[in-house]
């Protein structure tokens, strides 16, 4: 009968190593050595690799300079001048001698095949804003991964807080994504957690609202197409008199702030204002979009270019920068945002320029969302096809050969 309680956990000593500039051996070069050396040449260590053969992924590591590597079977020696050691061969006789090194030599090894075999065991770990997380549950390594993930998790979505930092008064950009909220950036999603004042677009992501607390004041700042909306000097100021009120500001977008969403703008108003501001990208609308709709913007040997345009003035409009003329002799993607309202006209331009009627054309409604819908027509008849069946903004238009393609299940 064993003495040790069932309750007891997992018997070893979680440490962290301080792995800059101390050399690591890892004895082997397939699937469960490149799973590792990540994180190793992250830490800084001085890695090198034995193994008689390595994956492509190993090779790139050594090519790219992060690691040394020797392609040959380990020898006894080989942990000469190491701090730690892992032995991820195939082979238990060949991990069991490299522990034994290790042992002889005082230095901790992990044995990856065998977790209690070794000196080490390597934790289920993740990053997180400034904090490492490690988990161990005894070698029950699915167990310790899946504390892991929702520990990160919780983080991520501001379940569980660290309130360690105080929030600075400030402004964050934050692209919301194409619509569906899952899809936020992890940084985006955390920062908006934080928030005192969100000021957000009508295309950011209503459900993100949905979850702060009731003390986080939410300014409306819609811009309806042809309809009502909020100036953008209005919201200029609300973002820098929200950060000089001792607020951290977080202007919610829907896609990225830079595409067409005026973000660049809203920066210049801050600096001028001498108010803090960080950028946090997004899952942009024009590639994410097409591909919930199974169209990929680019495909080998079909498309070498997509270029992305604004509808938001006619072809003809004065205020116009676009070149529809050189559009209409590309070969590649075309994609159209803010321009179901003029399709016809954008169509005609293509069609005047030399772009074929038969050209394959996609119009996605609503894209990423459970609303989602997607019509697919030809260059000469999608804008008709369009207004029969009351496609309505918010909706991207794709026009070229990928357009045709559908990889969507049946």
């Amino acid at each position: 009968m064993s003495d040790t309680p069932p309750d007891a956990g997992d018997p070893n000593y979680l440490v962290g190593l301080d792995l800059n500039g101390r050399r690591v051996v890892v004895v082997g070069g397939g699937s469960v050595a490149q799973r590792r050396l990540g994180l190793l040449i992250a830490s800084g260590a001085e890695v090198h690799v034995v193994s008689r053969a390595v994956t492509p992924a190993v090779e790139g590591m050594a090519g790219a300079g992060q690691l040394t590597l020797e392609l040959r079977d380990y020898a006894d020696g080989d942990l000469d001048g190491a701090w730690y050691a892992i032995a991820c061969t195939d082979e238990p006789e060949t991990n069991a001698a490299i522990v034994a090194e290790a042992t002889a030599r005082r230095i901790f090894c992990v044995r990856a095949d065998v977790a209690r075999l070794g000196t080490a065991v390597t934790p289920a770990t993740a990053r997180y804003d400034g904090l490492s997380l490690g988990v161990l549950a005894g070698g029950a390594h699915r167990r310790s991964a899946a504390v892991r993930s929702a520990l990160l998790e919780a983080l991520q979505s501001g379940v569980v807080t660290d309130d360690s930092d105080p929030v600075v008064p400030g402004v964050a950009l934050v692209g919301g994504g194409p619509g569906d909220p899952d899809l936020i950036t992890v940084r985006g999603r955390r920062l908006l957690a934080r928030a005192d004042l969100v000021v957000a677009d009508r295309l950011a992501p209503p459900e993100l609202l949905a979850e702060l607390g009731p003390e986080v004041e939410v300014i409306d700042a819609a811009k309806i197409p042809y309809g009502r909306s909020m100036a953008q000097e209005a919201i200029n100021r609300a973002l820098v008199d929200g950060a000089k009120a001792g607020k951290f500001v977080v202007r919610l977008k829907g896609g990225d702030p830079y595409v067409f969403g005026r973000g660049y703008e809203e920066l210049e108003a801050c600096v001028e204002a001498g108010v803090a501001v960080t950028v946090v990208p997004g899952i942009s609308s024009p590639i994410s979009v097409p591909a919930a709709a199974g169209i990929p913007v680019t495909h080998r040997g079909v498309t070498h270019e997509f270029v992305v345009v604004s509808g938001h003035v006619a072809p003809d409009h004065p205020d116009s920068l676009v070149d529809w003329a050189a559009l209409a002799r590309l070969r590649g993607t075309l994609v159209l945002m803010m321009a179901v309202e003029r399709l016809d006209r954008f169509a005609a331009a293509l069609l005047d320029g030399g772009r074929a009627a038969d050209t394959p054309a996609a119009v996605i409604q609503e894209g990423t969302l459970r609303t989602q819908r997607v019509l697919r027509a030809e260059l000469g008849t999608v804008a008709e096809r369009v207004k029969a069946e009351g496609i309505r903004p918010p909706a991207i238009v794709v026009i070229g050969p990928t357009a045709g393609f559908d990889s969507t299940p049946a």
